[in-house]
């Protein structure tokens, strides 16, 4: 256990997370929102998990999102760009798409937010959001996020390009 409410819990993602890791993030549907262009394979996967999932030393780290009651692993959120200096994380999260809708991704960012400012003392952290991710959008807006930029025609989809929002969120 890491941090947890009565709806999700936070913990490490650890080298038997692999399988179900690699299914989300060679999941090309997710690929937009996530910017990715190639799949990764088991092993880059393995290899993250067993030696570079290190806050401090790497600068990132991924959390899986555990159902708190049922134990079933709904998703994963992920802290990067970790600068200690000037008190600041990006973040990024995904829940697999059975466990949509159900407030799994609120609460986990919740506790997200409870452990960047509480533990890390960090001053604020920020998500960037494709102006067509509307679930996102409405997510982060809902918890207090506030949209600090856009980046015009950031990304190039088949359909045109689209613009990056910047949110970010400063401890209160």
């Amino acid at each position: 256990m890491f941090i947890k409410n009565d709806i999700v819990t936070l913990r490490i993602a650890e080298p038997h997370d692999a399988e179900l890791i690699y299914r989300w993030e060679n999941d090309m549907d997710v690929w937009r929102d996530s910017e990715t262009r190639v799949p990764f394979s088991r092993m880059q996967i393995e290899e993250f998990l067993l030696n570079n999932n290190d806050l401090m030393s790497m600068k990132q780290l991924r959390l899986m999102i555990v159902d708190t009651q049922n134990g079933a692993q709904v998703g994963c959120i992920d802290i990067y760009d970790y600068d200690e200096f000037n008190s600041r994380a990006g973040f990024g999260i995904l829940i697999d798409e059975k466990y949509r809708g159900k407030d799994y991704a609120k609460n986990a960012i919740s506790l997200l937010l409870k452990y960047c400012f509480n533990t890390l003392l960090l001053n604020q952290i920020y998500a960037l959001v494709l102006e067509t991710n509307v679930n996102s959008i409405k997510l982060f807006e809902s918890l207090g996020f506030v949209r600090c930029g856009v980046k015009k025609q950031w990304y190039k989809t088949a359909d045109g390009f689209v613009d990056q929002i910047e949110y970010q969120y400063i401890r209160k």
